[in-house]
Parts: C-alpha cells; structure tokens; sequence
C-alpha cells in the first residue's frame, strides 16, 4: 500500500482554532497560577487577622468560668439567641435605599487634640469617634474603647480587603491618640468592627496603653505582639484599677468568633467606670437581657451611658438590642445621660443609615432623658445640656412601631 499522503493528525500543523484553545488553555493556567500566588501570600495575612486560640493556663481559666459550658465547649448566654434565618434572607431584599450616606454628606469632624491636651473642667468627657469608638475622660484618666482604625472591619488590612467600609477616616489621628498617652484600651468581644487587628498593633507600638478585655480575648492581642504584661483579661464581674478608676467586665448578651470554628469561644462583654466622682456604663454589643437591672443596682447611677443603638433587625433581636431598647436599657442601669453609639460608620444592617439615631432620639425625648448626640470627632462635657440636634441629614427611616425590636424574654422588664 502506498504510503498515505495525509499527515498523521497529531503531526498537524495547528490551524487559528487550535492556536487558539491552546492559548486559552496556558492563559487559564496562568490565572490560575496568579490566584493561586495571591491566596498564598494573603493568607497567612488573613488568619493571622483572624487571631488564635487560647492555650495553656489561659484556656484553662475560662474553662472555670461560669460562663463556660463544658458541654458545648464555649461561652453561653444565660439567655439564648433568638435568630431567623429565612426573615435575614427576607430583610435584605427590603432594605432600606439609604443603608449609606451619600458621598457628599459631611460625617465627621478632625477631633480638638488641642482642647483634649486640657483636663476636662467637670472631670468626664467623651469623645465619640464613631460606631463603638470613644475615647472617655473620666477622673484623670483616658480610656478607648473599641478602637477602629483600619479601612474596613476585615481580618484582612488594607482598603481593597473584603469587609464592611469605613464611611469616613478616624477623625482622631493614632499619633495625636499616642501624644494623649491614652491609659487603657477596653474591648468588649473579639468582632471585627470592635476588635480591630491594625488598631491594636498601632497603639501597642506607639502608645504603653494597658489593655482590658474579656477572658480569652487576651490570646489575640499577644499573637498580634501586645506584651503579656499589658494585657489583663476579667470575667463577668471582675475588676481591674487603672489609676483611681475602677473597670468592670459586665455581663452582655452578645456572641464571639472571628472565623468559622470560633463560634462563642472568647467571652464578651460591657464595661463600667467606676471613679471617685463619675461612673460611665459602656453596653458594648448586646441585646435586652435582665440582668442590666442587676448592673444598675449594683454599680448606678451612671453619670454617663454609652448603650448600642444600630445594627439591628427583626430576625436578631437578641443580638443588638435596637434604639427604643436601648433606652430602656439606660433607665434600667440607672442612666443620667445617654449616648448611643454603634452607628453612622459602617453598613452592617439593613436599616437607614441614619435611622438609629432618629428613633434613639425620638424615644429619648418622649421618655424626658437626657441624649447626647455629638458629629463624630466632637468632645463634649458630659451633662443635660449637651448636643441632641440633628446634624444629619433628613432621609426617610421606620419607627419603633413600623419596625420594633424585640428582645427574648423580657417582657418583665417592659412593663
């Protein structure tokens, strides 16, 4: 048999279709490759953000706490947490058209670091910075809580980091924070829109601030290089001194986790300010619960509360305990002036973003409470007649009563 004239087709040259598939086929590999070598290089950035477990003594500590239960193996509220998944699912697609501020609304203001040089006259002050970031002057002390000065709340650094952004920057800057000598920095749980991984390192290298945080809480800062000597970690009902101020740990009604498999394994919790003239409640995040009667009794009055108001919905609301709750909330700790925070920086609910602060005020007023309710970067003297108008701009928000937030299992204290 003669031998063929066709070119075995393996042999062939490639035609523009096989050139073709063949490029497609080397650029896939390449994407591929380029994504695979930016996995790899973010994240060992990305779990270090999300912190590490707590080992040795300091795990065995919270195993003794009476918030521990052995039998899930983490820290349980008294009371449960209401959640509804389907109803989250069915919030989103309702949400409110204004869950941001426009580009061109003005937020914040650069905080006076001049005015915060001088002791405040009436011995407290605070200075809101936006969500649960203040910055308290209380009886010749300074105290941050929850401080947030990354551009997203993300374990990840950076602005191209997934996570919920910023609307504004810190109005406080972290060299003018470290030129104050700040001297203690209060976290109340292990989110990230409370315990921020770039605060955290900025002030544990340019400040000797001490840090007070709930049991387990303790094992991320010192992976983030905080010295073991600067932290201290307190359960429910605990104290620590910094100068003559008094901390206490109190018990919240809230959640942990900063990844998938951390579900409740750090504690959470509020805060008091204990001086010899003043006292401030910090709420960190929590639902209604009855034991913050118990905190009024024991520790109020309060010259000063700073009590969460945003953030909320219908099918959590155990987890933020929502703006009309947070007033009653104030009047069950015993409160003398309220201001409500964990609002007007980030979109983590599905409400307008100026919302919370609306109702807050409305369900203020009506109630005859004192309601401070400064722009972010503002200082203010702590009294009756401090800042309650409006300095945002009018958009449409639901009532109470068009949206109500309810916390389980406290009917009682309603009545």
């Amino acid at each position: 048999m003669p031998p063929s004239t066709e070119l075995d087709a393996r042999a062939r040259p490639p035609g523009t279709a096989g050139r073709f598939r063949r490029l497609l086929f080397r650029a896939g590999f390449g994407v591929l490759a380029l994504v695979g070598l930016a996995l790899a290089i973010a994240t060992p950035f990305a779990w270090r953000g999300l912190g590490t477990r707590a080992t040795g003594a300091r795990r065995a500590r919270m195993e003794r706490s009476p918030q521990w239960s052995a039998a899930a193996g983490h820290f349980v509220n008294p009371e449960p947490l209401d959640n509804h998944l389907f109803e989250s699912v069915r919030d989103g697609f309702a949400a409110s058209p204004f869950v941001r501020p426009a580009p061109e609304v003005p937020l914040a203001l650069p905080t006076d670091v001049a005015r915060l040089q001088e002791a405040p006259p009436t011995g407290l002050r605070v200075t809101w910075l936006g969500h649960a970031a203040t910055l308290l002057e209380i009886d010749g002390i300074r105290v941050l809580t929850d401080p947030q000065w990354s551009p997203k709340a993300s374990p990840i650094a950076g602005e191209r980091a997934p996570g919920a952004a910023r609307w504004y920057p810190p109005p406080l800057a972290i060299g003018d924070l470290a030129a104050l000598h700040p001297d203690a920095v209060v976290i109340s749980h292990d989110h990230y829109d409370h315990l921020d991984r770039g605060a955290i390192e900025l002030l544990a290298t340019t400040t000797q601030v001490r840090f007070f945080v709930p049991l387990g809480v303790g094992a991320d800062l010192a992976y983030w290089g905080v010295p073991e000597g600067r932290i201290t970690e307190l359960d429910w009902w605990e104290t620590a001194t910094v100068g003559p101020v008094t901390l206490h740990a109190l018990p919240a009604r809230h959640a942990s986790g900063r990844g998938i498999l951390d579900k409740d394994g750090n504690l959470w919790a509020g805060w008091g300010f204990v001086g010899p003239h003043h006292r401030v409640y910090f709420s960190g995040d929590t639902g209604l619960f009855p034991g913050m009667k118990t905190i009024g009794e024991r520790l109020g009055p309060f010259d000063l509360t700073m009590i969460e108001v945003g953030q909320y919905d219908r099918a959590w609301p155990d987890w933020h305990i929502g703006p009309e709750q947070a007033v009653l909330a104030h009047q069950l700790v015993r409160g003398k002036v309220f201001l409500p925070i964990h609002w007007g920086l980030y979109a983590l609910a599905y409400h307008g973003w100026t919302e919370p602060a609306e109702r807050a005020r409305a369900e203020a007023l009506a109630r005859n409470e004192a309601v401070l309710l400064p722009r972010p970067g503002t200082s203010v003297d702590v009294g009756p007649a401090g800042p309650r108008d409006r300095w945002w701009p009018e958009v449409p928000w639901k009532t109470g009563a068009e949206d109500p937030i309810v916390s389980t299992g406290c009917e009682a204290l309603r009545r």
